[in-house]
């Protein structure tokens, strides 16, 4: 687990396809910390029956995007929670800057603050390819490179000012997304401990912290 003395506040960011998922599970579970997506913090609380879950599922139901107000509140809520004490890993928010300032008011007011933004840089052909082939394995016919091309170019447009502002606060590491499992999983411990984050054991794949 993360120390007193130190914390493993992290995001991950990446375009579908980069592996960002994965590779926020081996972080996570490498520094001790949970990896808190906003798509299992709905489904939690929905298959829960909590309160804000009731909010969320009729909203689903409905067709329509959780607004803002209640995503931030379904995730300061998951950050609340013990486990989350020493640190975690969001995977899926913020999405956009007002998701971004709510969050940081949230840590700023448990004198809390990021500690990395880990961007998993991948060109879009091969974010393109990857999901391609994921959808050729998965057998799923709706994901057309069409639908593909417009899950990128959202990414794009909503994440990219995101990522400017997290930049200019000096937080994040840029990694290259592209090669082997372990190779990009090496990559993210090397530039983390460059920044005097290091992990506490291996994420289990064999990649030294």
């Amino acid at each position: 687990m993360a120390s007193a003395n130190s914390s493993a506040r992290f995001l991950i960011v990446g375009p579908q396809g980069s592996g960002k998922g994965t590779q926020g599970v081996l972080v996570a579970e490498a520094f001790g910390v949970p990896s808190i997506s906003t798509g299992d913090v709905f489904r939690e609380n929905i298959s829960g029956g909590t309160e804000l879950g009731k909010r969320v599922q009729s909203i689903v139901e409905a067709g329509d995007l959780v607004p803002d107000e209640l995503t931030c509140e379904l995730v300061r809520d998951r950050l609340a929670q013990s486990d989350a004490a020493g640190g975690f890993l969001l995977d899926g928010f913020p999405r956009n800057r007002g998701q971004v300032d709510d969050l940081a008011d949230f840590l700023a007011s448990r004198g809390e603050a990021l500690d990395a933004v880990i961007e998993l840089s991948v060109p879009r052909d091969e974010s393109i390819a990857r999901l391609r082939q994921r959808a050729i394995d998965q057998g799923r016919t709706d994901d057309t490179e069409e639908v593909i091309a417009n899950r990128l170019a959202i990414y794009e447009r909503e994440t990219a000012p995101i990522l400017d502002v997290y930049r200019g606060q000096g937080l994040v590491v840029d990694i290259d997304g592209v090669g082997t499992l372990d190779e990009v999983t090496a990559r993210i411990f090397e530039a983390l401990a460059a920044r005097g984050l290091s992990a506490s054991h291996d994420g289990g794949n064999g990649a030294a912290a």
